[in-house]
Formats: structure tokens, sequence, C-alpha cells
């Protein structure tokens, strides 16, 4: 006899939608982030060790730690990837890890800039014939154009009332003066005391802010710089099912693909939260990468089908989600609709070919996760669907037996050969 659908299905959906940090010291929050580091880092294959050709050598200085390392890197990876390399290697931890960057020194007449991290190294041109190009990993603040700053009055700038007010200006949507503030030269990468959030970030959650959003860019605000929480303004947006702020930092140069703490992407916040489904389809347009898995191996797939977020599953499945991808309980995201009965998600499945028969790590088909769930209606339409209903999604090659059975216009049966 089959054995029930494992418990832990429950506490991986419940523990994503549940989603805070907040409760976690700051220390244990640093010690999860390196842990998530060193999990998802690249590692180099033999081919590419052995292929030194394809490699760049480039000198990591470390100002917060004195130090200075010369690290291998592969060109056609992206900055984040490079970030994660630094990382690993570092004997000694820096706090909130996560909003140091890759900084490239002003030279050539060029302003010197803090590198996109979802971007590639060999987009950035390093001196040719100076030597091992140097790059300096350090915390990302506003990069001041101007030169002979008064210190001072920065300092006078930065004092914890004034940065305390700043988040009313921009929670008020004072455009005006937080361009007046701006311009005289406070940074706006920093995290409010009281609630974790940065400006950015602060702005990306509510209605009414483009030109908040826009002000803040233009006044050396971040796009990737994370809040508390590890997540980027994209992030917030994304939750907060805020189409129009989402497309505001898409055209002002934001990542899809920006990860937050737990490594995971505003696509699969998305189909967390549900809501608009152009909020979805925007950032798969972009170019959001499908596939994104989190601690437990939920892909976007599975929780767009955990919440029944119909339109999201279509959108995702077009763009190329894999439909028979397993989670950690070897659950494909016909099997999450069959134990939460999610009826039209699975009939999407269904519809586009998922494969029905595709057993978990408990052998248990979706069938039989739908009937130890209690959820017979269901388990009886996966029971009788046939191969001969499945309509693939556009663009997708169609799996077709020898003999293909069809209906033609009178309801009398067809066979096909193909």
């Amino acid at each position: 006899m089959p054995r029930s659908p494992t418990s832990s299905e429950d506490e991986m959906a419940q523990s994503f939608s549940d989603y805070s940090v907040e409760s976690e010291s700051d220390s244990s929050k640093e010690e999860t982030i390196y842990d998530t580091i060193r999990a998802t880092s690249e590692k180099p294959s033999s081919r590419m060790e052995d292929n030194r050709s394809n490699t760049l050598v480039i000198r990591i200085i470390i100002p917060d730690l004195q130090q200075t390392k010369c690290i291998r890197f592969n060109p056609e990876a992206s900055v984040w990837v490079a970030k994660q390399r630094i990382l690993c290697t570092l004997n000694q931890s820096l706090k909130d890890v996560l909003n140091y960057g890759l900084f490239q020194p002003a030279s050539n007449g060029r302003d010197g800039k803090f590198l996109d991290e979802e971007r590639l190294l060999r987009e950035y041109p390093q001196p040719v014939n100076k030597g091992v190009p140097s790059l300096e990993f350090r915390y990302k603040k506003r990069v001041y154009k101007q030169l002979n700053l008064d210190e001072k009055q920065l300092a006078k700038l930065h004092t914890k009332a004034n940065l305390r007010k700043f988040m009313d200006h921009v929670h008020h949507l004072s455009v005006e003066k937080i361009t007046k503030i701006l311009d005289r030269g406070l940074d706006p990468n920093y995290h409010d005391l009281e609630s974790g959030e940065t400006p950015l970030t602060l702005a990306a959650q509510h209605d009414n802010t483009v030109e908040v959003i826009k002000a803040l860019k233009n006044g050396g605000a971040h796009l990737d710089f994370r809040a508390k929480d590890g997540m980027t303004a994209l992030h917030k947006a994304a939750r907060a099912k805020n189409q129009v702020t989402l497309k505001t930092l898409l055209e002002l140069g934001a990542s899809p693909n920006y990860k937050d703490s737990c490594g995971l992407t505003p696509l699969y916040h998305t189909a967390v939260v549900g809501g608009d489904p152009y909020c979805c389809e925007l950032l798969l347009h972009e170019h959001a990468t499908v596939s994104c898995k989190d601690e437990n191996g939920w892909q976007e797939i599975h929780q767009a089908c955990r919440y029944g977020h119909v339109q999201h599953l279509e959108h995702l499945l077009f763009y190329g989600a894999d439909m028979g991808a397993q989670n950690a309980s070897g659950n494909t995201a016909l099997h999450i609709c069959a134990l939460y009965n999610q009826d039209s998600c699975a009939r999407v499945l269904l519809f586009r070919g998922a494969n029905k028969e595709l057993k978990n790590y408990n052998s248990q088909s979706s069938f039989q996760v739908a009937i130890i769930a209690g959820n017979f209606e269901l388990a009886e339409y996966i029971k009788n669907h046939k191969e001969t209903d499945i309509v693939p999604q556009y663009g997708q090659s169609r799996k077709l037996s020898e003999k293909t059975e069809i209906k033609n216009e009178n309801g009398a049966s067809v066979k096909l050969n193909i």
C-alpha cells in the first residue's frame, strides 16, 4: 500500500509562505547567508581548470579586511558568481555581506563604478598591458562624481535623525525634498534602524512612487542594494504585486535575476504571492531565468500550483518551465496539485502534456497522492485524462505515437499515421 504524502510538503510550503528572517539574530543571519553562498557557488569544471586561456586573473583588493588576493575567474560567469567565489575564499566574515560588490576604480577618464551583479565579467573590459587588472571588493555606497567632497558636511548629513527624516520623506512621496537632500550629498544606500528597509526598497512597496524611485536612482541608490531581510527593491515590488514599480525598476536597469539572501529571484516570489499575472509575464519577457530552486527543491512551477495561480503557471509553461521538475520529495507540479487539490492548475498541466505517471520518492504517482489526500474528484480526472487530450504549448514539439486518434467534426474517431 502506498505511503501517505510526506508531511514535509506542508512544512516546505509553510516555510516559504511565512518567509521571514526577522526572528533571527544578526550573527545567525550572516551564517545562513554564508552557508547559502557556499552551497550555490559555482564549481569550475575540470575542463575549465585545464583550459587556462579561458580564465581571467584579477587582483581583488578588500579594504575592510586589508587584504589582497589574486583569483582566477571565468569571464563567462556573472559578477554574482565571481562575488560568491571571493566570499568563499575569505577567512574572516564581513557584516552585511550581500551588499558588498566589485568596484572598478576610475581610470582613463572613466568614472569608478560597481559592477552589476547579473552581467558577465567579460562585459567589463580590463586595462591591457598593465599587468594583472585590479578590482576592489567593498561595501556598496554612493559613487560620488564630484571631487573635493566636504567630509564634515557629509558626516553632518548622515546623522541618525537626518536618515530617519529622509525615510519619512520617502514614505510620504516628497520628491522635491528627497531630491534636495540627495543633491546635498546624502547616500541613500542604508538601512532604516526600525524597519530594516532601504529608501529604495521602501518606495518599491508603495503605489505612485515612480518619481521617488527615479530620484533615488539618480541620487546614487544602487538597484541591487538589499534590505536587512536580503531582498532588493525588485523583490519587494514583486511581493507587493506592484507591476508599475516593477516595470520602472526594470527600465532603470535592474536585473530580473537578482538573488535574495536565500538565492531566490523576484520571479520565484511572484509565483508565491500571485496577484497581477502581468508581473510574472513582465519578468519573463525581460529574460528572467526559470527554474530557480529554494532549499527544498521547490521551483516557481511548484509554488504556482501550490497556491493555485493558474495564469502564472501558464506564463511559466510558455517560457519553458519544466513540468517534470521534482522537488526534494520527488514531487512534480502535478503531485503538488494533487496534494493541495488545485484542480485548475492540474488541468492546465495535463492539457499541456505533464506526465501523470511520474512517481515521487515514495513511489507515488499524482493519482495516488490525490487519493491519499482525499481529493477524489481530482484523482478521477487525472486517472481518466488521455494522451489525445494533450495540446502542447505553442512552439514546443509534441510527442505523438505512430498512430494518433482524434475526433473529426462529426465526432467520429479518426486514426492518423504520423
